[in-house]
């Protein structure tokens, strides 16, 4: 049992990087390699004719070494394999528990150079697996100067939210990507995505099902685009409801004062006061010379003491988050006394009218 490596899945990708792990062990290539009839190195087979997976053709290319599959139904060509699978099986796994791959892996290293190398070799009971191994590590190929990229590429778009979903799980992207074609490159332990050369994201890899994975950076800039989408809405209504709101604006960013602050506040009063009293404040407060949320709002306050009217109540709706941003229109008191006056009937109607 000379080397393994366990991989977190058994995607194609996985297949490959136990070959890279197998050949950096060992270092070199052996001329041939074996396989079964898997999906990933077989794509189709009608006797000798054998068609392989072009990302393996690829491996053989790039390592130098031939692929040939075992024959259908002869357990008896691989047979040294099976026998190495059942002794890890109740050597190594027998009993044995672990926290995660991590830690698998480090104790599969500590039991291979203290059990499995430790044997000897069938036949020649004078060397160590280990000592076999060093001896025929001088027939394997070279490795080449760099290794085959691994790494899965794919391209990607988010769908109205900025995350992209890959292998059942999400990662954000900045928000302004979204719905963009994106590059998605896999590692085994990270992700990146890319717009055209640029890397716009990377997150560690999650073998989890279902996490969303966000970069904070990420949100930030979310929270921010949202809050200046608020801002210009809000802008939009003042402007619709309080035309004299518009002059108000421009003197405010002449100033440098902060429009969201002022937006939000206007707003606050539009919906405590309602439209005609906060265009009848913002009147007053432009003809004293103090154009400020804060002017407006003395004003408002004036108005309703005089009128003899209670203080606006403020609802907390801390317990029904979605019902925070539902703005509600109102109607003159006049309209709904129209609902409840209907015709009178014509025969009751007075001729001379």
């Amino acid at each position: 049992m000379s080397h393994s490596c366990w991989q977190r899945g058994q995607t194609l990708e996985s297949f490959l990087r136990g070959h890279l792990h197998a050949f950096r062990y060992f270092s070199g290539v052996a001329r041939t390699l074996l396989y079964d009839n898997l999906r990933s190195a077989v794509l189709e087979r009608r006797g000798e004719a054998i068609r392989f997976h072009p990302r393996l053709l690829e491996l053989c290319a790039h390592y130098h070494y031939a692929a040939r599959p075992v024959a259908v139904a002869r357990g008896n060509e691989k047979g040294r394999v099976e026998r190495q699978i059942a002794y890890l099986r109740s050597s190594f796994f027998a009993a044995r528990s672990f926290r995660d791959v991590d830690d698998l892996n480090a104790q599969f290293e500590r039991w291979r150079e203290e059990i499995a190398h430790q044997r000897r070799v069938p036949g020649e009971p004078s060397l160590t697996v280990a000592e076999a191994l060093e001896r025929e590590r001088a027939y394997l190929l070279p490795l080449p100067e760099h290794p085959l990229e691994t790494d899965l590429m794919r391209v990607v778009s988010s769908g109205k939210t900025p995350y992209l979903r890959f292998d059942r799980n999400l990662y954000s992207i900045p928000h302004e990507l979204v719905r963009k074609p994106l590059t998605l490159v896999a590692s085994a332990t990270q992700i990146r995505v890319l717009d055209r050369e640029r890397e716009v994201a990377r997150h560690a890899r999650s073998y989890d099902s279902g996490v969303c994975v966000e970069d904070p950076a990420h949100i930030e800039g979310l929270v921010r685009a949202k809050q200046q989408a608020r801002d210009l809405t809000g802008r939009d209504r003042l402007q619709a409801a309080v035309p004299e709101s518009e002059g108000l604006f421009e003197a405010w960013a002449l100033r440098g004062q902060p429009l969201g602050y002022h937006t939000h506040r206007l707003l606050k009063l539009l919906d405590d006061y309602g439209a005609e009293e906060l265009r009848a404040a913002t009147r007053i407060a432009v003809e004293r010379g103090a154009p400020t949320s804060g002017s407006i709002a003395h004003v408002l306050e004036q108005r309703r003491r005089a009128q003899g009217l209670t203080p606006p109540v403020p609802i907390d709706l801390s317990h029904r988050p979605e019902l925070r941003d539902l703005r509600l229109i109102p109607n003159r008191l006049e309209d709904y006394d129209a609902l409840g006056q209907h015709d009178a009937d014509p025969a009751d109607r007075d001729p001379n009218a």
